[in-house]
């Protein structure tokens, strides 16, 4: 049975400072990293958030600046609708998919006019019901992330975008801790399998912690999708740096990722091509304990178990005693029958 493989989202976000250079040298390291999708943010600040808004405590930690504007913040970040037709373009010639969140109703009808062909909703949208009702419209693939949020929250989520346009079946849930970074006693990443049997719908993970061991663990408990923050550089300032993946951490995740999925194989149990050259070399075979001279009843005495395996099975051995000797067997040779 195939494995089928795991969508891997290296999330750039904001982590491009507003920089185009930085923005494309990030698609560079996505796309050698070997990920599915590079993913941005789409928002004009001013329907974001009001001018009023503080930023979250890791924003603070992370940006050491007197300005604690979140909308000044959210202004130096984003992106113009040129630059997104730039960066999808550069996506292409690099082959890797271009994908981004909106976080306002403007920024979710321009996204739709790009035809991205999936529409990823961050996890301060899920009780957006105008936001979702937009999203459900159009009726493609849909990836929900869940930080904050509570089951009863996500069914009410599922359940605007269902009851406006989306086919259940396109919808993916992505357990989420929106701490940067998440501790790891706050992962609960068990939750991830939860909301899949209670949704009824494919579930994945949205990482926030520092590392990529959990991501790891998520494919192994069936997450079909992966996001992860990256940066060039962790120390550079920003919100979001400091909880993101270097590049060559980014590189070894999808490495691992891969490997993990190769690794899960079937729910049956068989012998593996590779292990079959051993089979012989590890296991043991009924061989004479002694000189047995033909017509000499075999008991306990007289054989014994060895290796290799290449004889008559253990498993025979009730069925080997009182049988006779057809010929001469020296010491430690396999017994015939």
């Amino acid at each position: 049975m195939d494995i089928p493989k795991t969508i891997i989202i290296a999330e750039a976000g904001v982590n491009h400072n507003g920089s185009m250079k930085f923005a494309k040298q990030l698609i560079d390291t996505a796309a050698d990293a070997g990920v599915d999708y590079v993913k941005f943010q789409t928002f004009r600040a001013e329907n974001v958030v009001v001018k009023t808004a503080k930023k979250a405590t890791y924003q603070q930690n992370n940006m050491p600046d007197t300005d604690n504007s979140q909308y000044h913040m959210l202004k130096n970040l984003e992106l113009s609708i040129e630059q997104h037709y730039e960066l999808i373009e550069y996506c292409k010639n690099k082959s890797v998919k271009f994908l981004s969140t909106a976080f306002d109703m403007e920024s979710i009808e321009f996204l739709s006019t790009l035809h991205l062909g999936l529409w990823k909703i961050p996890s301060g949208e899920i009780t957006n019901y105008p936001y979702l009702k937009r999203i459900a419209r159009d009726n493609q693939p849909v990836i929900l992330s869940t930080g904050m949020s509570t089951i009863e929250e996500i069914k009410a989520a599922v359940h605007v975008l269902t009851k406006h346009g989306t086919d259940k079946q396109k919808i993916t849930i992505l357990h989420c801790n929106t701490q940067y970074p998440t501790p790891m006693q706050d992962v609960n990443l068990l939750a991830m399998q939860t909301i899949s049997k209670e949704m009824g719908v494919n579930a994945g993970y949205s990482d926030h912690t520092l590392g990529f061991e959990i991501p790891i663990a998520a494919i192994a408990l069936g997450a079909t999708v992966i996001e992860k923050h990256f940066t060039l550089n962790r120390k550079m300032e920003g919100p979001d740096h400091k909880a993101s993946l270097e590049p060559q951490e980014l590189k070894s995740m999808v490495e691992a990722i891969r490997n993990v999925e190769k690794a899960l194989g079937s729910s049956k149990k068989i012998v593996s091509p590779s292990e079959m050259e051993n089979k012989d070399i590890a296991r043991k075979s009924i061989v004479a304990a002694c000189n047995i001279e033909k017509g000499e009843a075999f008991t306990e005495k007289n054989i014994t178990v060895k290796r290799p395996g290449s004889g008559i099975s253990p498993m025979l051995w009730e069925e080997v005693l009182g049988t006779f000797a057809s010929r001469d067997f020296d010491e430690d040779e396999l017994i015939e029958l």
